[in-house]
């Protein structure tokens, strides 16, 4: 746990339970809150259900000197079977508001929205612009950090402006408006997952179009019927790797022969090679060691080094060293 040097952990304990009270849960397993259905506990775990809240307990926690992890969907992580030290924030934060009447239409919802519900609910408005989005399965807070993206659209096309609370190295905290520009958005990343900086998102703000309900429906229902011939269904994080340049993850893990390709409870889909898929008793320790035969098999015949879509959290340390 990372604590002042003059905190305890009675101090640690009693401090987070005098600012959360029964709200705060210890020694809770992550697994239900992955979209891959695996990981370790989380000493302490919070449920935030608006961003007010969620705004109000991240000052606390830095304020405390406390490490925290904030999940939403829980898709694009591998968490790690020893779990998360310190406290894990649930964000649930989902409130919505469209405005389909001005000139420009847009949507403003909280970080903790369901980024493919919240396309649904444009397209239900007959509002345009978001049905690239309509299978993302994470929440808007992870798509505007990760610069989500899928059938030709991404959150750097899309994204208006992002309420952000971060601190800087003078320990100040600042709430402040953000545009794409400086997000600094790059494949599949940003400035602020690049830089790790101490910065939460709490709500966003995206661009729609006039359109009708019947056009975007029928558009969206096209890529969700995409995804379905070329996606395989069960628990997984979604994509594994990023794409390299000019290629595909997927087709280099299937030509080095490792579609289908199991470890313990894990499985490499035989579908798309780019997902691995929890099989119903996968432990993330299953799906590490399939990460690493896919990069050294890759690396090995085609001299690609693949780099990771997904982030490893928790505490890898021993983990790590017991693939080796």
């Amino acid at each position: 746990m990372e604590l002042f040097a003059e905190l305890t952990v009675a101090d640690y304990q009693q401090s987070l339970r005098g600012i959360f009270g029964e709200r705060l849960q210890e020694n809770v397993s992550l697994a239900r809150y992955t979209s891959a259905r695996v990981g370790g506990p989380a000493d302490y775990l919070l449920v935030v259900e608006s961003s007010s809240v969620l705004e109000a307990a991240t000052r606390n926690l830095w304020d405390l000197g406390i490490s925290f992890l904030i999940l939403g969907g829980g898709s694009n992580v591998l968490v790690s079977d020893a779990g998360v030290r310190g406290v894990v924030l649930i964000n649930r934060a989902r409130k919505m508001r469209f405005e389909a009447q001005s000139k420009t239409p847009s949507v403003w919802a909280e970080s903790g929205a369901n980024f493919g519900m919240l396309a649904r609910q444009a397209a239900n408005r007959g509002l345009a612009g978001l049905e690239w989005a309509c299978g993302i399965p994470g929440t808007l807070g992870g798509a505007v950090i990760g610069n989500a993206g899928a059938h030709g659209g991404d959150m750097a096309g899309s994204l208006l402006v992002a309420e952000i609370l971060h601190r800087d190295e003078s320990n100040q905290y600042h709430h402040e408006q953000w545009t794409v520009d400086r997000l600094e958005y790059s494949y599949r990343s940003s400035n602020l997952k690049r830089q790790d900086k101490d910065a939460v998102i709490l709500s966003a703000r995206l661009k729609l179009e006039p359109g009708t309900k019947e056009a975007v429906l029928s558009k969206m229902e096209s890529f969700i019927e995409q995804r379905r011939k070329t996606q395989p269904p069960g628990a997984s994080m979604g994509s594994m790797f990023k794409n390299p340049l000019g290629d595909y993850s997927g087709r280099l893990i299937e030509a080095a022969g490792l579609k289908g390709y199991r470890t313990g409870g894990a499985e490499i889909s035989a579908l798309h090679a780019n997902f691995f898929i929890n099989l119903g008793e996968a432990t993330a320790m299953d799906i590490y060691r399939l990460l690493q035969v896919a990069r050294a098999r890759v690396a090995e015949q085609f001299g690609v080094n693949l780099e990771l879509e997904i982030e490893l959290v928790g505490d890898w340390y021993l983990a790590e060293a017991e693939a080796l």
